[in-house]
């Protein structure tokens, strides 16, 4: 499990408990690539009794297709609502005020409606506030929790935004999930061993995305596919966790090291530095340098997840 709790994520959660009483719609920014691994459970249960507007930001880096599985798997649901945008197109953003309104119902016409925006550290955020406000406000940045503090800001349509610092839940019981949001940017790169990252991204990418891997890379072919048919655990810290890398199916490690090997990564007398070949693997995955992927479908979803999140 990964444990990753900030002084300030703590602080963030007592902030959002005691405002959500005034709030009249949860806005929660997800990652597009990776709309479950996104999702923070514990703000799931903060604001069980609260309209919600899932908002897919990054959708011009994930696959349109999955993406359309994901907005019809969240309107699916009670109360919820889902749009994938680019957080920079202010075309696109121009929805959003409109379906606050409709998931708020009725609100006293001499206020605004009140919006709280949640996510993940690292998730777009603010990128979208300042979109929707159509001015700098949110500060921006390529690292994990850069918003510290509520902040709140007016926009046009009569919304009233309630921004919240980037929270991530005390410990990731889901490995799976942990290294998406590891290869996605949303975990610091100390937070877990960054070739382990790599080599299990490769891996899922081998399976997921082959022709785009191979290409991007100029691959001269993946590892053979071995299916594994069961769970098999791995020794680690408290209890037995699945081996992801063997479940992929592919030699993650294999194609890190040819990643290398025609990246610079190649030294004096043949030897491969798999740390180069990590690091071109993962910039250019966030970068979206391999095309438009997504890392989860709904049926990726564990049997174990809440309600709100299991596909039907």
């Amino acid at each position: 499990m990964l444990g990753w709790y900030p002084g300030h994520m703590n602080k963030a959660r007592r902030q959002i408990k005691e405002a959500l009483p005034e709030i009249d719609v949860v806005l929660e920014v997800l990652d597009a690539r990776l709309p479950y691994s996104s999702a923070n459970p514990m703000l799931a249960e903060l604001t069980e009794h609260k309209p919600v507007l899932k908002i897919l930001s990054r959708a011009d880096l994930a696959d349109p297709a999955r993406t359309e599985q994901w907005v019809a798997h969240f309107d699916a649901q009670e109360a919820t609502r889902a749009l994938a945008v680019t957080t920079t197109n202010a075309r696109e953003l121009k929805r959003i005020p409109k379906l606050c309104h409709e998931l708020a119902g009725r609100v006293r016409a001499d206020r605004d409606v009140r919006v709280m925006v949640m996510g993940i550290p690292n998730v777009g955020k603010s990128t979208l506030i300042n979109g929707l406000a159509g001015r700098k406000i949110a500060k921006t940045g390529n690292e994990p929790a850069v918003t510290k503090r509520q902040q709140k800001i007016r926009i046009e349509g009569r919304i009233a935004l309630t921004d919240t610092p980037g929270v991530l839940w005390p410990k990731i019981e889901n490995q799976a999930s942990a290294y998406r949001l590891a290869a996605s940017g949303a975990i610091r790169d100390t937070a877990i061993d960054y070739l382990d990252v790599a080599m299990i991204t490769a891996a899922e990418l081998a399976k997921r995305y082959p022709d785009e891997l191979t290409a991007r890379f100029k691959l001269n072919e993946l590892p053979v596919y071995v299916p594994v048919s069961q769970t098999r655990d791995v020794d680690a810290d408290g209890p037995l966790n699945p081996d992801l890398l063997a479940l992929a199916g592919f030699d993650g490690q294999a194609i890190v090291k040819e990643i290398a090997s025609k990246r610079g990564g190649l030294r004096p007398g043949g030897e491969v530095d798999l740390h180069r070949g990590a690091e071109v693997l993962l910039h250019e995955l966030r970068d979206g340098k391999l095309g438009r992927l997504t890392l989860e479908t709904p049926e990726d979803i564990p049997a174990s997840a809440p309600e709100d999140m299991v596909a039907e």
